[in-house]
Order: C-alpha cells, then structure tokens, then sequence
C-alpha cells in the first residue's frame, strides 16, 4: 500500500496556513501545521516529512533559518522545501533559492501553481 505523503505547513497567518492546508488535504496530504518556526524544528526531525511548505516571515525564527537547519541535518537535508513568502524582491527569491528552497512562490499563491510546483519538486526528488 503507498502511504500517505505529509507536509508541514510553517506559515504564522492563520487564515493563509488554513488555505495551504486545506489544498494539501485536497490532493491527498496528511497536514502538520505549525504557527511559529522554532518549535517546528523538533517536530520536522521527528515526523521527517515528505515536503514543508515554508512562510520567511515568522515571529520567532526567520523560515530562512529553519530551512538552513534543515539542510545541515543529514536526515533532513534531502526534504524538499517549498517556501511560501509576500517578500517577492529578486534578491529574496535569491537569499531563499540561495538558503537551499527547493522553490520560491509569492503569496498569494493560488491553487494550480502549489500543486503543480509540489509535482515539480517531488518530480525533481524522484529524478
């Protein structure tokens, strides 16, 4: 049997955390959903998931820091990270590109553009 493929969701608006979730739901995700970075981090190496949907600007720690833990940790380093962010400046998109995202989309971000680029990364994974 295929198991079911999770996603975390570290977004701290919660209306945009909802919307996310509910379009993982919609293509068959179980959703972890986390509200501030820091105690995500526990959490990502514990439940290992198998993408994370990640907003820059947190209250705690910037989405750009968990996603540099993420890829310094051996057992996470190959989870693809799909960062969600309103900072659409070139030179963000870099800093995230730069920081180990696997893709950077601005908010809002609408339905068919997540679930195509989350094909895109899990594609690129299976490659």
């Amino acid at each position: 049997m295929n198991r079911q493929r999770t996603v975390m969701i570290i977004e701290d608006e919660a209306d945009a955390a909802e919307l996310f979730s509910e379009m993982m739901r919609i293509n068959g995700f179980r959703v972890i959903k986390m509200f501030s970075s820091a105690p995500a981090i526990p959490i990502i190496a514990k439940e290992k998931p198998d993408l994370i949907l990640l907003d820059v600007m947190m209250p705690d720690i910037s989405g750009l820091e968990v996603l540099r833990y993420i890829r310094r940790e051996p057992e996470l380093a190959s989870i693809p990270v799909i960062i969600l962010s309103a900072k659409s400046m070139p030179s963000d998109i870099r800093t995230g590109i730069e920081a180990g995202a696997s893709l950077y989309l601005t908010k809002p971000v609408g339905f068919q553009d997540l679930k195509q680029s989350i094909e895109k990364v899990f594609q690129d994974v299976a490659e």
